[in-house]
């Protein structure tokens, strides 16, 4: 059994951060909830063409017909807090975390 990462709260409870692991880009609806939300810079919006391939989407030119939607990606993993912002504020319940093991 491997244990997790936990921090004990300044009023002496324990919480245990759980890290985002993984996005269901099928569900994701691209409203961009997410990345608002997120300080760390996690997460990147991407375009998602007709044949799977993610296209940068520039926000100046948006070229409507290089992809058929938007989609949230994890482009940082790295970088997450455990904080699960993310995944409270999506609508489409997209996001998956898991505590770090140590």
């Amino acid at each position: 059994m491997s244990n997790t990462f936990n921090v004990t709260l300044p009023s002496g409870a324990t919480w245990t951060p759980t890290f985002v692991t993984s996005l269901a880009q099928e569900k994701c609806i691209g409203c961009g909830r997410c990345f608002k939300v997120c300080s760390r810079g996690v997460l990147e919006l991407v375009g998602l063409n007709a044949d799977g391939d993610y296209v940068r989407v520039d926000d100046e030119d948006d070229e409507d017909d290089e992809y058929e939607k938007k989609v949230m990606t994890i482009a940082h993993q790295e970088l997450c807090i455990g904080c699960t912002a993310c995944a409270k504020i999506c609508p489409k319940k997209c996001y998956t975390h898991a505590p770090a093991a140590v």
